[in-house]
């Protein structure tokens, strides 16, 4: 009787805590428009990320192609990596060779991208594009990888720079710091290099099973802590595993996150959906060809001239100058 009363206790001051933080959120993340809050996002940047400024970039191509603003729904992979690594035997570590991918293949798929016109954005661009603030570049992707593990830093986020490319980061809050984890300094400095990085709860636990208090605690705490660390808002999140639940969804929304994504497979995406966006997850052995199957059929896009780039992106043009 006492253990069940101190655990009902347990659970009432999670979600006091919680309901504290989610006021917290309303109050200063108010706003006249309504809207989430949405980064800038100009234009350039999506098209050529290696060409920060973009103005040189401008001088050898006068017209660059893009996703027109209006579309409810996009047609858009969310690829979803786990380990870059020199992936385990497959018959001593079946799980482990399935979500890992090795360093060359992941280049490999990267120097794809790129060569075939593939422009990688983050969720903040996907947000941009649905409060109609800046369109997609053409054959936008968005590349995330989950748990937080050591070789993301390592491995990953140095090949991704290399080619210049955005990445979701789903970090597992209670793991950094730990062995074959990112630590609190590598978690900064990839938010610093063009790395989105969100949330994955605080400890990897199965929300389809969890109970609302332990829920809430995963939501609100593994935000609360991320956003400390990096200084800014952290909006999107990962079901661990892809598992999900009703209260699940709800309690993110109460929590303040503006996206969520699942283990679901389909390429399209909305803004009413955005609790259980879907993914293409890629594991370990396939090869080249299969990776370029899966990223299915992009959608039309359309060219857009200097002068209209100048005209929606003076303000940020500006502001770098």
């Amino acid at each position: 009787m006492m253990l069940s009363g101190i655990r009902a206790l347990g659970v009432g001051l999670v979600l006091v805590a919680a309901m504290a933080y989610v006021v917290q959120l309303d109050d200063s993340a108010a706003s006249s428009t309504g809207r989430s809050p949405v980064a800038a996002a100009p234009v350039w940047s999506l098209i050529s990320q290696r060409d920060t400024a973009g103005r040189e970039y401008y001088v050898r191509r006068s017209a660059r192609e893009v996703v027109p603003l209006g579309a409810r729904t996009l047609t858009m992979p969310i690829l979803e990596y786990h380990y870059v690594r020199t992936p385990p035997s497959l018959a001593v570590d079946y799980m482990g060779y399935r979500l890992s991918v090795s360093p060359q293949d992941f280049t490999s798929q990267m120097d794809y991208l790129e060569a075939h016109g593939y422009h990688p954005v983050d969720f903040n661009d996907v947000r941009a594009y649905f409060a109609a603030a800046h369109p997609l570049p053409s054959k936008p992707v968005v590349i995330t990888l989950d748990d937080g593990y050591l070789d993301l830093y390592t491995t990953a986020f140095p090949i991704l720079t290399a080619h210049g490319f955005k990445a979701v980061a789903y970090i597992v809050s209670s793991f950094v710091g730990q062995s074959r984890y990112v630590n609190r300094a590598q978690v900064l400095e990839m938010d610093h290099g063009g790395i989105q990085i969100a949330s994955h709860t605080v400890d990897h636990a199965d929300l389809a099973k969890s109970s609302l208090g332990s829920i809430t605690y995963e939501v609100v705490e593994s935000k609360r802590w991320l956003e400390a660390l990096v200084g800014h808002p952290v909006l999107d999140f990962a079901y661990p595993s892809g598992k999900f639940s009703p209260t699940a969804i709800s309690l993110l929304a109460m929590a303040g996150y503006d996206t969520a994504v699942t283990e679901l497979f389909s390429y399209t995406h909305s803004r009413a959906d955005r609790y259980v966006w879907t993914r293409v997850r890629v594991g370990g052995g396939e090869s080249l060809s299969d990776f370029a199957a899966a990223l299915g059929t992009s959608m039309p896009s359309k060219k857009i001239t200097d002068s209209q780039l100048k005209i929606c992106c003076a303000p940020s043009v500006e502001a770098d100058s």
